[in-house]
């Protein structure tokens, strides 16, 4: 890998995987993050994006594909808080070297009380959860392109603008249908921790059972704690996610009937990736709005089959 990198930052290595060379070359590093490039940036960059769909960025070791296009792009837009852990070694060498880094989540990090961690003092990455946080990284996405490409820098304002107004509509969704849930059932139990940010935004009791990052293993004994809660608070569904393995999910539900207290899996939500390229769900927008309506149906409230546009691929059931 060192090697490779020494390649590509002296040009030894040529080759590109953008496909129009005139216009600006951006790459991002997850999905969401992408999203948000194409948002920006309209029709005056070609942008790809590193890990795609079903990828757990915290597991994620980059390829010599990946070395390459982050070489070959003219600007990395990237989360910033240790989600691309072990893409951050190169991340950091591209920086010093010049090229333009830029991570999204810069203006909430100085947001004094706003970024999230843990007892271990692990910031956690998930800010697109809130989408009102999210925000935010429209508008340092905003600022990347304007200072690399200062000729189209009104056309990235008045697309940042229009999707930042979408944007709101999507945060309005969130809130109303989640506050149809009923108060003691408030409570979404997912595979790891990646919602706390939707949680606090939205008024919900988050509980992961493994920590912020994949990477850390869950026990027997927080598995045990997990299904003594639910059964002690009646809570009817736990969901699986679709970037992580669902087998401690599976656990908590088997616990909990073992118990004599049903609970079902309420569905599938996209934490650490979005859906399908191509896809309604395959955008930051469409991705939020599956899981809010997802979450509001399983655990009781009230939120159309097919979402806040009626555009989810599948009905979501109660």
């Amino acid at each position: 890998m060192k090697i490779l990198l020494k390649l590509l930052l002296c040009g030894l290595i040529s080759g590109s995987v953008f496909a129009h060379e005139a216009q600006l070359n951006v790459a991002a590093t997850v999905g969401m993050i992408g999203d948000v490039v194409k948002n920006v940036a309209g029709d005056r960059a070609n942008v790809v994006t590193i890990m795609g769909t079903d990828v757990d960025p915290h597991l994620y070791r980059p390829t010599r594909n990946d070395v390459m296009k982050l070489q070959q792009a003219d600007i990395i837009f990237y989360n910033g808080m240790m989600l691309e852990g072990k893409m951050g070694d190169v991340l950091v060498r591209m920086s010093r070297r010049g090229k333009a880094v830029y991570p999204v989540t810069e203006d909430l990090q100085e947001v004094s009380d706003y970024v999230l961690n843990t007892e271990e003092d692990h910031l956690d990455p998930h800010v697109w959860m809130d989408v009102q946080g999210w925000m935010a990284a429209v508008n340092v996405v905003e600022a990347g392109l304007c200072e690399q490409d200062p000729e189209h820098a009104d056309e990235f304002k008045a697309n940042a603008q229009a999707y930042r107004e979408q944007l709101a509509v999507l945060d309005a969704y969130a809130e109303a249908s989640l506050a149809t849930v009923p108060q003691k059932q408030r409570v979404l139990v997912t595979a790891h921790d990646a919602f706390s940010y939707m949680g606090r935004a939205y008024g919900l009791q988050v509980k992961g059972i493994q920590g912020i990052s994949t990477e850390s293993e869950a026990g027997v004994k927080d598995i045990e704690n997990l299904i003594t809660f639910l059964v002690a608070n009646d809570i009817p569904a736990v969901f699986v996610e679709t970037s992580v393995a669902d087998k401690n999910i599976r656990a908590l539900v088997e616990g909990a009937q073992a118990q004599n207290h049903p609970v079902i899996i309420g569905g599938s939500l996209f934490s650490d990736a979005m859906g399908k390229p191509g896809t309604y769900e395959g955008t930051y927008i469409g991705m939020i709005d599956h899981n809010v309506t997802v979450i509001t149906r399983a655990l009781g409230g009230v939120a159309p089959e097919q979402g806040m546009q009626g555009k989810l691929a599948t009905p979501q059931g109660k």
